[in-house]
C-alpha cells in the first residue's frame, strides 16, 4: 500500500517517476486560460482569511457542499468566513474519489506546508495555520504566482473592459510574469438574452463609435480586438454552448441586427445567422494579428432557476450538454479555412461522447506550416480530473499528435489553483510510463522526456505569440 499523496503520488511505475521528476516537474506553467483577477494581482491583495482565497467564487467547492447537505448561508451566504471554512472541512471527507479532494491536499502541502488530512477534527488547526501564513507578504497574489513558477497568466475578459490593470501590472518592473488579457466576446455574441441592451451601450461608449446598424457593430468590435491586441491580447475564447452555423451574408443579417436594434422579435434561425457571420468577422481578425481562438464547447449553464434568480451565473448550477456538435463546427471551420482565414483554434468539449468528433474534427483543418495548428483542448471543467485527462490525452494520441498537444490550464479563479499543473502532468507522467512498461513504446528518456517538457510548457510557450519576461 502506498502513503496517501507521497512524492510519487499517481506515478505507478518508474519510468513514470522519472518522467515526472526529471522532466515534467519543474517546468514552468503557461497559463493559458484562467478567470483571475488582474486587478488583485496589481494591488497585491492581502487576503485576511483561507476562506477569502479558497472558497470565494469556487463553485467546484459549493456544489459538493450543497450535495453534502451544507445550507446555503454557509456557501454563498452571510455566516461568517470561519463557518464556511468549517463547512468546507466537513464537506471534503465525503469527496473521496473526486479532484477536490487531491487539489485540497495539493495545495495545503504546496503553498502552507499542511500534510494533516483536513476534516472536521482537524480544521481548527488548519484554519490557523493558513491565517497566521496569509498574514505574511509571501502570500499575497504576485508573490503565490512567482512560487508557482509561473510565466504567463491570460485573464478572461469582456471587449468592453479597460484592461487598465493589465497595463499598471505591465508596468510594475519587479513583477517578471506576463498577465495578458484575453478577447472573450459572448455577450456580444447573444442578442436573444437579457443584459444585451446595457452591454451595447457600454460598447458605443468605450469604442467612441455610434453604433447605428450592423456595419458599425462590427467596426466597434474590431476597434475592441485592435485595442486589446494593443495591450497585449493573443487570445480569444468563446463559450459555444451549442455549436451555430448558418449559411448567410451582411446584407441579411444587417437587417436582423436593425431588429433587434427596435427591440423588434428575431427568431432561433435568425439569432444563429447574426452569431455565424459576426464569429466569422472576429475570427478573421484574431486570424490577421496571430491570435488563438478558444471555442469551449457543450456547456448547460444556469438551470436551477430559482438560484440563477438568488445568485446569478457562475454560482455551481451548469452541467454537460447533449447537442450535435460535428457538422456545425465542421461547416463553421470550412468557412473560414476556404478563405484561408481559419486562424490558430483551441476546441474543448464539455462533453466525453465528444472526443472523437474534436479529436478526428482537428485533423481536418491543420496546416499552413504550424505544428499543431488546431488543438484539441485539455480535458475542461467536468473533465479537468484524472478520468477526464485520461480520456482526453487518449483520444488525442490515437487520432493525432499528442507530442504537439499545448497541454493545462488552470481555468480557476483562485490564485492557489496551480497544484492543477502538478496533477496534470504527474497523470501524462504515468501515461507515458504505462505505455512504456506495456511495451507500447521505447525506454528512450531522451525522446519521451522532452515530449513531456514540451507538454508541460514549451509547446504553449512556441504556439502563442507572447513574449515571455526573463
Amino acid at each position: 500500500m502506498k502513503k496517501f499523496m507521497d512524492e510519487n503520488f499517481m506515478l505507478k511505475n518508474k519510468v513514470a517517476e522519472e518522467l515526472y521528476h526529471n522532466y515534467a516537474k519543474n517546468m514552468p506553467i503557461y497559463d493559458y486560460h484562467c478567470h483571475l483577477n488582474p486587478a488583485e494581482i496589481h494591488a497585491n491583495k492581502k487576503y485576511k482569511n483561507i476562506t477569502e482565497v479558497w472558497l470565494g467564487g469556487d463553485h467546484y467547492k459549493w456544489r459538493a457542499m450543497r450535495s453534502n447537505g451544507i445550507d446555503e448561508k454557509y456557501i454563498t451566504g452571510d455566516a461568517s468566513d470561519y463557518e464556511k471554512f468549517m463547512a468546507w472541512a466537513k464537506t471534503i471527507s465525503m469527496c473521496i474519489g473526486n479532484p477536490l479532494y487531491h487539489w485540497t491536499h495539493l495545495e495545503l502541502q504546496r503553498y502552507f506546508g499542511i500534510y494533516d488530512i483536513l476534516s472536521e477534527a482537524t480544521a481548527d488547526k488548519i484554519w490557523n495555520k493558513c491565517n497566521e501564513l496569509l498574514a505574511t507578504d509571501d502570500f499575497r497574489p504576485k508573490e503565490l504566482i512567482k512560487k508557482s513558477n509561473v510565466k504567463v497568466i491570460c485573464t478572461t475578459d469582456d471587449p468592453i473592459d479597460s484592461l487598465e490593470y493589465h497595463t499598471l501590472i505591465k508596468e510594475d518592473k519587479d513583477f517578471n510574469v506576463a498577465v495578458l488579457p484575453t478577447f472573450r466576446p459572448d455577450k456580444g455574441l447573444n442578442i436573444d438574452r437579457e443584459g444585451f441592451d446595457k452591454w451595447f451601450e457600454e460598447l458605443k461608449k468605450v469604442s467612441n463609435i455610434d453604433i447605428i446598424d450592423y456595419p458599425a457593430y462590427l467596426e466597434a468590435l474590431g476597434a475592441r480586438i485592435d485595442y486589446f491586441h494593443k495591450v497585449g491580447c493573443r487570445v480569444s475564447d468563446h463559450a459555444l454552448d451549442t455549436v451555430f452555423y448558418e449559411d448567410t451574408n451582411i446584407e441579411e443579417v444587417t437587417e436582423i441586427f436593425e431588429k433587434v436594434l427596435k427591440h423588434e422579435a428575431v427568431s432561433y434561425a435568425h439569432v444563429n445567422k447574426f452569431k455565424t457571420y459576426t464569429l466569422q468577422f472576429m475570427a478573421k481578425k484574431y486570424n490577421q494579428y496571430g491570435w488563438a481562438m478558444q471555442l469551449h464547447i457543450g456547456a448547460l449553464r444556469n438551470n436551477n432557476t430559482r438560484m440563477f434568480n438568488s445568485l446569478g451565473a457562475d454560482t455551481g448550477f451548469d452541467s454537460i450538454n447533449d447537442e450535435i456538435v460535428a457538422i456545425p463546427l465542421s461547416r463553421f471551420l470550412d468557412s473560414l479555412a476556404v478563405e484561408d482565414q481559419l486562424p490558430k483554434t483551441i476546441i474543448y468539449c464539455l462533453n466525453p461522447k465528444d472526443n472523437y468528433v474534436l479529436g478526428t474534427m482537428i485533423g481536418n483543418f491543420q496546416g499552413g506550416g504550424v505544428a499543431g495548428k488546431i488543438q484539441f483542448g485539455s480535458g475542461w471543467w467536468f473533465n479537468d480530473q484524472k478520468e477526464g485527462m485520461l480520456q482526453q490525452m487518449s483520444a488525442l494520441a490515437n487520432l493525432g499528435l499528442l507530442g504537439r498537444f499545448v497541454g493545462m490550464l488552470t481555468d480557476s479563479r483562485s490564485f492557489l489553483s496551480y497544484p492543477r499543473h502538478e496533477y496534470f502532468r504527474r497523470i501524462l507522467s504515468n501515461l507515458i510510463g504505462e505505455w512504456v512498461m506495456d511495451g507500447e513504446l521505447p525506454y528512450d528518456l531522451d525522446h519521451l522526456g522532452p515530449i513531456v517538457e514540451n507538454i508541460s510548457f514549451n509547446n504553449s510557450k512556441n504556439y502563442f505569440d507572447i513574449e515571455i519576461p526573463e
